[in-house]
């Protein structure tokens, strides 16, 4: 695993999709020609994000979203980082005629997928957003760091971002914070997971065989040197620093099972951190 992992991140985003496109293309011949694929489920060839059930950790990251983020059927929502529409499918039975959804990505495979797939829904709208990343896209030199989201102020009850800040260098987190709060309506929350860097998380790195996060600076460890964005973790009280300077607050931490805790005493493999505006 290891090894493929290298040789996987050995090749350029491109690449790496159009790897995984062929090698789920028998499978997704057979599904297509059985018509077994359900609605607004991508063929696995093209899901570029995430790994697992496409549709049940969409539905599982609903549930979260009620539960923990107060999520309500007739509340604005933007998801940042897309991708394919793991979140948007379930969205579509839960928001009602009041509720609206709009995600932003930056490979345009994904965008252009929901957009043909999402027609018959208008209050859902999908944005390509052309921004630098060594794991997703270097056709650009625009970067995340200076990058404003197109929406207006205090547009939106709640802000998601599922495995998004675990790919972005310090710059471009603390900017997405800074924007975050300024389309967030006051009182409204912000779902975001990281992998985070606390005593416990730091002490299970050092005494694993192989370190998910070998590399280290000060604030943030890497995953890869030579695709930085792979896997990024950051040390929880810098982070904390970044979400005050952007004037929001924590409202609560789910650790995650990624730095070897219990699975069922979590929710998500990754830090789930919940954030909230002040009124």
């Amino acid at each position: 695993m290891k090894i493929l992992r290298k040789l996987y991140y050995r090749l350029r985003p491109g690449q790496r999709r159009l790897a995984r496109r062929l090698f789920f293309f028998p499978a997704d011949l057979l599904d297509s020609l059985l018509k077994r694929r359900p609605n607004l489920v991508p063929p696995r060839g093209r899901i570029f994000t995430g790994q697992g059930d496409f549709a049940g950790m969409g539905d599982n990251y609903l549930g979260l979203l009620v539960h923990l983020g107060g999520l309500k059927p007739h509340h604005h929502v933007l998801d940042v980082g897309c991708g394919i529409g793991r979140l948007a499918r379930p969205l579509v039975g839960f928001l009602n005629e009041k509720g609206r959804y709009a995600g932003f990505d930056i490979v345009p495979d994904g965008i252009n997928w929901c957009n043909r797939q999402y027609r018959q829904y208008p209050h859902f709208s999908f944005l390509h957003i052309p921004l630098q990343n060594d794991l997703y896209n270097l056709n650009t030199e625009a970067g995340a760091a200076s990058f404003r989201f197109p929406y207006e102020n205090e547009a939106f009850d709640l802000v998601v971002l599922l495995s998004v800040f675990t790919h972005m260098q310090p710059d471009e987190v603390e900017n997405y914070l800074g924007e975050i709060s300024r389309v967030l309506k006051p009182g409204g929350c912000c779902f975001a997971t990281f992998f985070l860097i606390t005593e416990r998380s730091e002490t299970y790195l050092a005494q694993s065989a192989e370190s998910f996060f070998p590399y280290r600076h000060a604030d943030y460890f890497l995953h890869n040197p030579r695709v930085k964005n792979a896997n990024i973790a950051y040390r929880y009280p810098f982070l904390r620093q970044m979400i005050a300077k952007a004037g929001l607050e924590v409202r609560v931490l789910h650790e995650g099972w990624w730095a070897g805790r219990e699975r069922d005493a979590c929710v998500d493999f990754q830090d789930v951190v919940i954030l909230r505006k002040p009124l």
